[in-house]
C-alpha cells in the first residue's frame, strides 16, 4: 500500500487559497462553473476570468528558466563600478609612469608659457581687500595695496 502524501504548504492568503481550491474543483468537474462561482461568492463571469488568470499563472510558473547566472540591474551596476575603479587605478598608474619618464629624460611635465617660466606676481583682489576691511574691528589699522599702514 502506498501512503498518501500530504500536499506541500502553499504561501498565500486564506482567500486566495480558497479561490484556488474552488477553481480546481471546477476544473476537475467536482463542481460546475455556476456552483463554483456560488461557492466563491462571485459572478460566473468573474469566475471564468479568475480561472483563466489562474491557468495563465500556472503556465507562466512552469516555463523553463534560463540556465546560468541571471543578470540583474544591481549586479550590472556593481560590475560597472568595479570596472570604473580598475580603470581609474590604471589611469593613475599610467600618469605616474609618464611623469617618471619625463623627469628621467629632463622633459618638463607641462608646457611652459611664453614668458619663459617667469611667474607673475599675483595682485590682491580688490573685493578680498574690502572683505578684510569689513571683518577687521575699526580700532585695528588696515594695510593698503602698497603694504603701508593707512
Amino acid at each position: 500500500m502506498r501512503s498518501a502524501r500530504k500536499p506541500a504548504v502553499l504561501n498565500g492568503s486564506e482567500n486566495a487559497k480558497r479561490l484556488a481550491a474552488v477553481i480546481l474543483e471546477g476544473l476537475s468537474g467536482l463542481r460546475s462553473p455556476s456552483q463554483a462561482s456560488q461557492a466563491a461568492g462571485i459572478s460566473v463571469a468573474r469566475y471564468y476570468a479568475l480561472e483563466t488568470r489562474g491557468l495563465q499563472g500556472l503556465v507562466t510558473a512552469l516555463e523553463s528558466l534560463p540556465k546560468g547566472k541571471r543578470r540583474t540591474v544591481a549586479g550590472e551596476l556593481a560590475t560597472l563600478r568595479r570596472e570604473k575603479g580598475r580603470l581609474e587605478r590604471e589611469l593613475s598608474r599610467a600618469q605616474s609612469l609618464v611623469r617618471l619618464a619625463q623627469r628621467s629624460m629632463g622633459i618638463a611635465g607641462k608646457p611652459e608659457s611664453k614668458s619663459q617660466g617667469k611667474k607673475k606676481r599675483r595682485r590682491p583682489v580688490v573685493r578680498a581687500l574690502k572683505a578684510v576691511a569689513a571683518l577687521r574691528p575699526p580700532s585695528e589699522p588696515s594695510k593698503t595695496e602698497s603694504g603701508k599702514e593707512g
